[in-house]
């Protein structure tokens, strides 16, 4: 298989590259290296024959070129402005990556006749403040961060080039996805900060007052999720996440056991809740079962144990 990522020298795009080099794929990787870091392909992506573009998907033409150049059966799209703060801040920015790329995307796969093309999306961005929890596919979005608002507009258009070019598509939405090469600096998951602070022997800083849930979703589920989708025929939206809810104090709790001489110094500090931030979060995953085969297999627990070893 031809396969072309973009955003694959990210987080969870190089964790992708990884598994379809291992699977004997051809891959292309798209990536600005603003937010991705060559070193994640250094780790034997590149030497295994991965080529890296530095290419910016709102640059259309350039996109367009490499596409029909590489000529992948499937397009991983990963590349996305995914600073929620920088959102707020700055919504048409935020709106010129996450929408406007993900058109170039589109627009690139179709003029070169791409079999199928796997969005990355989010679950609880979209969601926002959800009547029900878990949430399924077909809750009403209400996006609280102009990055769920053009996460949730990037998967209408998907809906569009399908209806209209009958393009084979379809949108994971992720659960808050942490694992190895989660990058604690910056805009990071909280899993990555209080690892980072773990390392460092520093308190972590909690905003509210801990009781707020996430789907915690371990990398390496969410990668085996992105490649039951390449393979798929089904379209729309899918929810990949655990099922569950699990609060920051549960993070807190979990990261003092399996780090007891950390404990001491990890007990964390408050302060007031950030706007745009929602109390609850959690994904119905019964179409990701019932459509993809996909369950997601890593506890928390262990997860938690894979990142702090990869992160110490």
């Amino acid at each position: 298989m031809r396969a072309l990522v973009t955003g694959g020298a990210g987080f969870i795009g190089s964790n992708l590259v990884d598994a379809l080099l291992a699977q004997g794929a051809e891959v292309d990787i798209v990536d600005t290296l603003v937010t991705g870091r060559r070193s994640n392909l250094e780790a034997g992506a590149l030497e295994r024959g991965a080529r890296l573009h530095e290419i910016d998907i709102t640059d259309a033409p350039a996109l367009n070129a490499l596409v029909a150049d590489a000529a992948p059966e499937v397009i991983f799209h990963l590349a996305a402005q995914i600073d929620v703060r920088k959102s707020i801040d700055d919504p048409a920015l935020d709106a010129s990556v996450n929408v406007v790329g993900t058109i170039n995307v589109l627009e690139a796969a179709r003029r070169a006749g791409v079999r199928r093309v796997v969005n990355t999306s989010t679950g609880g961005a979209i969601y926002g403040d959800a009547q029900r929890i878990p949430s399924p596919e077909d809750e009403t979005p209400l996006p609280m961060a102009a990055y769920g608002q053009s996460k949730f507009c990037a998967e209408r258009y998907l809906g569009w080039y399908g209806r209209l070019y009958d393009q084979s598509n379809v949108t994971l939405r992720l659960g808050n996805v942490y694992g190895p090469r989660q990058d604690p600096l910056g805009e990071a998951g909280v899993i990555a900060i209080f690892c980072g602070k773990v390392k460092s022997g520093e308190a972590p800083t909690i905003y509210g007052d801990g009781s707020q849930t996430r789907d915690y979703v371990y990398v390496g589920d969410v990668v085996r999720a992105q490649l039951a989708a390449g393979q798929s025929d089904i379209t729309g939206e899918v929810n990949v996440g655990t099922g569950r809810e699990s609060s920051v104090l549960d993070i807190v709790a979990v990261m003092k056991e399996l780090v007891p001489e950390a404990a001491r110094t990890f007990d964390p500090r408050f302060e007031d809740a950030r706007l745009g931030e929602i109390d609850r979060s959690c994904l119905d995953v019964t179409r990701a079962r019932d459509a993809l085969g996909f369950e997601a297999q890593t506890s928390l627990r262990d997860g938690l144990r894979a990142t702090l070893e990869a992160t110490l």
